[in-house]
């Protein structure tokens, strides 16, 4: 509710400007023609010398008059620019309870299509939807292959995220390989920047075609920073041939095509030992739905500190309306001007 009337500015210094119609009237008063009327008295009264001499014509008449409606125009313009308010309301500052890091696999693997029309298509897919989903985590994304990058930090502008998302390719990856552990390492040091009362949690999307499989004492870590490792499966069991940067089938030393299946047993191992739970993503939103799900269970959206943010009811559009009324008449004359020049 309202609790307080009295006038301010949210942008004061544009006040100052008021002080130019002074400038510009000593420059009028400088520049009227001077007369010396000594001479004239003789032959007229006092009261009749400024009629005599013309100092009161219409045209000196008419300067003032457009000197005193641009002052009042020009009045009007700064204080809409100064930003008048009165009156304000006060609203109770929430956090998200949950941080959310998404590790996005962006290994050679991901571009197998044994799901359509691919891995790494798939798990953009299902990041949009956790993205839309979504309403109680700030939400990370770091991708990685050998080494981790930090595409997105935490944020809770959604659209900022999506908009990173169809960029993600393998074709960004210099060094191939899908080290998991260094990715860890990277999110549990993004984490480690939040508020230690937000719940924590990392969600992995791959394949499990791991180059190198994290360790007891990397999972051990994230437990004891209160952080779950949930896991999102992509791909099928039958797998299917890794294709190369020119589409064609990777092959091994004996001339085979290079097969990646999704390796359920070790993910799901993983999210066991990571305090998380394992999901195969598929057409349906249930599967991040059950990632969120779970997620929500430990967030706890608080009030920040008993803090509140004023929200002020700007009122500069009164005199911007108030200008634009006395500007109405001008431009008519304007065009009554221009038809007569037809």
């Amino acid at each position: 509710m309202p609790s307080d009337i009295s006038l301010h500015f949210s942008q004061p210094l544009w006040l100052l400007a008021l002080v130019m119609p002074l400038g510009v009237w000593l420059w009028l008063r400088l520049t009227v023609p001077r007369h010396d009327t000594a001479r004239y008295r003789a032959y007229a009264d006092v009261h009749l010398l400024p009629q005599l001499l013309g100092l009161q014509s219409e045209q000196g008449r008419g300067r003032y008059r457009r000197f005193v409606l641009w002052t009042l125009l020009w009045t009007l313009l700064v204080l809409a620019l100064a930003g008048p308010r009165w009156d304000y309301r006060d609203i109770q500052l929430f956090r998200p309870g949950s941080d959310l890091v998404v590790l996005l696999d962006l290994s050679r693997s991901m571009d197998v299509a044994d799901v359509s029309p691919s891995r790494l298509a798939r798990a953009r897919q299902e990041i949009e939807d956790l993205i839309g989903q979504n309403r109680q985590a700030r939400i990370g994304l770091i991708a990685f292959a050998t080494l981790p990058h930090v595409v997105a930090p935490l944020t809770e502008d959604a659209h900022a995220l999506r908009q990173q998302l169809p960029a993600l390719s393998t074709d960004l990856v210099q060094l191939q390989g899908s080290r998991l552990p260094e990715a860890l390492l990277r999110a549990q040091q993004m984490l480690a920047g939040q508020p230690d009362d937000s719940s924590r949690h990392l969600l992995l999307i791959s394949d499990g075609d791991f180059g190198l499989s994290p360790g007891e004492q990397a999972l051990k870590e994230l437990r004891l920073n209160n952080i779950r490792l949930h896991v999102l499966g992509i791909g099928s069991p039958e797998g299917g041939p890794v294709p190369g940067p020119d589409g064609v089938p990777l092959r091994d030393g004996q001339g085979e095509a290079v097969i990646s299946r999704l390796d359920e047993a070790a993910l799901q191992q993983l999210a066991e030992q990571g305090g998380g739970i394992y999901r195969r993503a598929d057409y349906r939103a249930s599967d991040t739905a059950d990632i969120l799900q779970r997620i929500g269970q430990d967030a706890r959206a608080e009030v920040v500190a008993q803090q509140k943010t004023r929200v002020w009811n700007e009122r500069f559009y009164l005199p911007l309306f108030l200008l634009m009324l006395l500007l109405l008449p001008r431009f008519r004359r304007h065009h009554r001007q221009q038809e007569a020049r037809r």
